[in-house]
């Protein structure tokens, strides 16, 4: 059965329009979930759209590949915890980069000798991005799923040797596009990108990983988009443009809230010299703090007017977003005004908190972001902290030698007082100890958060 042409491309503005529909309802808390749904609906049509354009040669392969994703994708859709979004991120992006580099040389391998120079030049390129990204995200999701160490893999002349293998890989490409029938070359070519990815994604600390997958993410977009260009396939091209563009945008807006620039996260090493929990319990045992009970910090709240809850990694670990919540709703029936400020990078992915909130159904309009927040806290009268280590750390403002120095943080320690929830004294992904910690209005309440958070629910019904 032949397809009118007219009926595809209508079915490719349509899922184009929906593609962008998404990012513009995903800017948004409110209409987020609306992004994601016109995004799932973008892409149905644009698979049966492609699959109506073509004759399908094998139809037993098409749907054992189907069959596949299904088996694969449910259970991750279903069962991956929300504290792991990103690096179910990382992993997806690695398959969808690995898919594009392989299609790339299938076609390299089909057309190496008819194909003109354009198109040869732009296989090449894509498939160095598509290799060096499947690498690199592979690496990303090891850190964040804590299956090798965050930490920064430093050497002398890492940044020399990473460039120069990059460089080397698109040498290669280059004698690839001079002579396609030296197919030799491809795969060393591809080995070389794989390489570069190792390194690169090695060399930079679990911090910066969520900035980094938004920087992949723009490479996978860029690949895809350019082979689009080559098999003439106008929804591919469209589809990842956005992807590209919106990761780039996405990885700006990261490194701006850090005060860190695209350089400085990929080839800084920032975080190298991670102290790990051992530095924070000898800094514990240097500087004194000050520890409370849940019920002590139930007998602050009961006097207090206003209070910020600051979330952070800490509360998405311990799944703690439905107690904090019921924290709120319990301050608001005393009649305490309640705010939760959200730092941009808190957590591990932009949005995070914003997720896990959204998801214990916490009002959107107690949601505020650190742009707005920030100028309150001195009117504050109590700020809990739930977690949120780097993104507090008053050292961001008046330590020229700390990893965060510049790096806009939220102004909890204006705040008249601070609960910090955390499990011990261990410092945040920079490595950086929390001069939060021992400012005379600041009190520690340790333990796991969820459990501490249902202790001063049960304490603040009791009064």
């Amino acid at each position: 059965m032949t397809i009118d042409p007219a009926y595809i491309l209508a079915l490719y503005v349509v899922a184009v329009v929906l593609f962008i529909l998404s990012l513009r309802f995903m800017s948004d808390v409110k209409t987020s979930r609306w992004g994601g749904r016109s995004a799932a609906l973008g892409m149905a049509l644009g698979v049966v759209a492609t699959l109506l354009a073509y004759q399908i040669q094998r139809v037993d392969l098409l749907v054992g590949a189907i069959l596949i994703g299904f088996v694969v994708g449910t259970p991750i859709a279903l069962r991956v915890a929300t504290t792991a979004l990103p690096q179910r991120t990382a992993i997806s992006q690695a398959f969808g980069s690995l898919a594009v580099a392989l299609v790339g040389a299938a076609e390299f391998y089909d057309y190496n000798t008819t194909a003109n120079t354009f198109t040869l030049s732009v296989l090449s390129a894509e498939m160095i991005l598509g290799f060096l990204t499947f690498a690199g995200s592979c690496i990303a999701f090891a850190k964040l799923q804590e299956l090798i160490p965050g930490r920064p893999f430093v050497y002398p002349g890492k940044n020399f040797v990473s460039i120069a293998i990059l460089i080397v890989a698109a040498a290669v490409g280059v004698v690839l596009v001079a002579e396609p029938s030296q197919t030799i070359l491809l795969p060393i070519m591809a080995a070389l990108a794989l390489v570069f990815g190792f390194l690169l994604v090695m060399g930079i600390g679990g911090a910066d990983m969520p900035t980094v997958i938004a920087i992949l993410n723009a490479y996978t977009g860029m690949s895809a988009a350019a082979l689009g260009f080559v098999l003439n396939n106008k929804l591919l091209i469209v589809a990842g443009s956005l992807d590209g563009s919106s990761g780039f945008v996405l990885a700006l807006i990261m490194s701006q809230a850090m005060n860190r620039s695209f350089t400085n996260v990929l080839f800084g090493g920032v975080g190298a010299k991670v102290t790990k929990a051992a530095a924070g319990a000898v800094a514990a045992q240097a500087r004194p703090v000050q520890s409370l009970g849940a019920s002590d910090v139930a007998t602050i709240l009961e006097n207090a007017r206003s209070v910020v809850i600051v979330p952070g990694y800490g509360m998405a670990v311990a799944q703690a977003q439905h107690t904090i919540k019921e924290v709120g709703d319990l301050l608001q029936e005393k009649g305490i005004d309640v705010k939760y400020g959200i730092h941009p990078v808190a957590g591990r992915m932009p949005g995070h908190m914003n997720v896990l909130l959204a998801e214990a159904n916490v009002p959107y309009d107690q949601l505020w972001e650190m742009e707005k927040i920030n100028p309150m806290f001195p009117e504050t009268d109590v700020a809990i902290v739930v977690g949120a280590n780097d993104v507090t750390n008053p050292a961001a403002r008046t330590k020229s030698d700390s990893p965060l120095y510049g790096m806009p943080i939220m102004n909890v320690d204006k705040a008249k007082t601070v609960i910090f929830i955390k499990r011990s004294m261990s410092p945040g992904f920079s490595g950086s100890d929390n001069e939060l910690f021992y400012l005379p209005n600041t009190w520690m309440v340790f333990g796991d958060a969820k459990k501490v958070l249902s202790d001063l629910v049960a304490a603040l019904k009791a009064t």
